[in-house]
């Protein structure tokens, strides 16, 4: 995705400082809430929040509009204060129908309610307009490029990672799925920005926070964004935009280093005329797509994505990762994340990156093994005669391996990932540092079954152990771990470096070292631990493997 010109910039705007009126209240009021409480004047108008333990709290801020594949513009402004106490809408997505209740239990998802008109943001802040310059740590929410929200996960809350740094919190709600994602470029100057909303609309999240953000009590020049999952996938996606560059300073990315390649126009405009084709609409009626309704939309475009895979599997040609995301669009992302023009524009960026140690092996039940000899029976299928070396390299990278089922669920494609990512960053003269973690500790809930899955880290980053005790069990330990690391994040937000009197030294990370900060209970840097086990498991050496 290389970002064309935005249609829109902000202008600074001369806002006067408001006063905050903020009534007594007692100790032991948790909520302070009224009509003249946190009041903070934006571009757009004058929004009103809450006070929540003290942490000044906002949620569902317009900080831009779009019309249906169209690239985002300024909100609308408004007179009088607008309350802006709950979270906003999501964006529009698949229903779900039915979940996995021992899963389900762990997450503790909130589906929120949907609307296109998606485009806010919620803000956590420890005091408004005081002239101290905070960090701003804006967070892109998971569920890929097609799903999720800001308010799906408990972990989200910005509350304690505020009052533990000294921070300012964002985190932002976006187009996603065919809504962000469809690249109707090739009918006309109007669409041309299609391509790419979803992610322009993150940029346009970011251009209100350097216009705003100050009046919350923050920094607007010193931005880290940071993201899980398909929230790393953004975060990626951003340090190739040019249109961003600027607007952030920092970057973490968590378990999301997936992308490689954007996808090339040539297949997402095949995508969008296999959609026509199945609404049975001519290329003169492409307005027509603004106005039906979304599930008709969605449905067609699944349709339209599967004929194209078929179409490209009768030419053999690989389909994977066909779908909803970034697109290489020559404009909004001109580069292939490989190229030096792309690796130079993020060249200064501090990045953090990281994985877990198990990420999704816990969610297969086939990997749920009673004991050893069924191990050895799966992993002899997934690795023939490599097997008995397979099972001595796990042990060999993770001591603590005790289980039959600790062998089936380390995971190794995204721990390659963001060692390829880190690498790419750490190879460019002169660039700023790169840091590697993994997160290997274990949850003690379902009878240990979570592991360190996928998002299992996020409670700890935002310090949120008991707010999500359904995941991390809510024990001492997982308490301590989140102390350790979300000062890790905090400190990495101040200044680039995430080392602080916690935690052993942490060096950056090259491609020679391998220095990777394993959390734990006892958290310790190991240097190329997994080594011989991604080369096991890869079949290549690991500087081939991770190209």
């Amino acid at each position: 995705m290389h970002t064309k010109p935005m249609l829109f910039s902000l202008a600074v705007l001369a806002l006067p400082l408001l006063s905050i009126a903020q009534a007594p209240k007692p100790a032991s009021a948790p909520i302070v809430a009224g009509k003249d409480v946190a009041v903070v004047p934006t571009e757009s108008g004058k929004v009103r929040g809450y006070i929540h333990n003290g942490t000044y709290t906002f949620k569902g801020i317009p900080y831009a509009k779009a019309e249906r594949f169209l690239a985002p513009t300024k909100p609308d402004s408004w007179t009088g204060v607008r309350s802006s106490m709950t979270y906003g809408p999501v964006c529009p997505m698949d229903a779900t129908t039915s979940t996995n209740d021992e899963i389900e239990f762990s997450f503790q998802h909130n589906w929120g309610y949907t609307n296109e008109n998606c485009l806010s943001l919620n803000v956590w802040s420890p005091q408004l307009s005081d002239s101290k310059k905070r960090p701003v740590m804006v967070w892109f929410h998971g569920g890929g490029f097609t799903a999720g929200s800001s308010v799906e996960l408990p972990s989200y809350d910005g509350e304690n990672l505020t009052r533990k740094g000294d921070v300012v919190v964002v985190t932002v709600n976006h187009r996603l799925n065919i809504l962000g994602f469809l690249d109707l470029s090739a009918y006309g100057d109007k669409y041309k920005n299609s391509a790419n909303a979803g992610l322009m609309d993150l940029v346009a999240s970011l251009q209100w926070v350097k216009q705003n953000i100050a009046q919350f009590g923050g920094d607007p020049n010193n931005v880290t964004i940071f993201g899980q999952s398909g929230g790393g996938g953004k975060v990626t996606s951003l340090m190739n935009a040019p249109s961003a560059k600027g607007l952030f300073h920092k970057a973490i990315v968590q378990s999301g280093s997936y992308i490689t390649n954007f996808t090339e126009r040539e297949l997402t405009q095949k995508v969008s005329a296999a959609l026509l084709d199945e609404l049975k609409l001519q290329p003169n009626q492409i307005d027509s797509l603004q106005k039906i309704s979304y599930e008709r939309l969605n449905a067609a475009g699944k349709k339209a994505l599967r004929k194209v895979a078929e179409s490209l599997k009768a030419e053999n040609r690989p389909a994977f990762g066909l779908g909803w995301g970034p697109v290489h669009d020559g404009s909004f992302l001109p580069y292939q994340p490989s190229e030096p023009a792309a690796i130079e524009l993020a060249k200064n960026i501090p990045l953090l990156v990281g994985t877990t140690k198990t990420e999704f092996g816990p969610f297969n039940p086939a990997n749920r093994v009673a004991d050893m000899e069924s191990a050895k029976t799966a992993l002899q299928k997934r690795y023939n005669d490599k097997a008995d070396s397979y099972i001595t390299a796990v042990k060999k990278a993770y001591p603590e391996t005790a289980k039959a089922s600790d062998y089936m669920d380390v995971e190794i494609g995204f721990r390659v990932g963001a060692i390829r990512q880190a690498n790419q960053k750490a190879a460019v003269a002169g660039a700023a540092p790169v840091y590697t973690y993994l997160f290997s500790w274990s949850s003690p809930v379902n009878d240990g079954m979570y592991k360190s899955m996928h998002c299992m880290e996020i409670p700890f980053v935002f310090d949120n152990i008991s707010r999500c005790e359904e995941m991390t069990g809510g024990g001492k330990e997982a308490h301590a771990l989140a102390d350790k690391m979300s000062r890790a994040w905090i400190a990495f937000a101040q200044t680039g470096n995430p080392n602080h009197k916690g935690l052993p030294n942490w060096p950056r990370y090259t491609a020679e070292n391998g220095a990777t900060m394993i959390f734990d209970n006892t958290s310790q840097v190991k240097n190329h631990h997994d080594k011989e086990l991604i080369e096991i498991a890869t079949g290549k050496p690991l500087m081939t493997a991770t190209r």
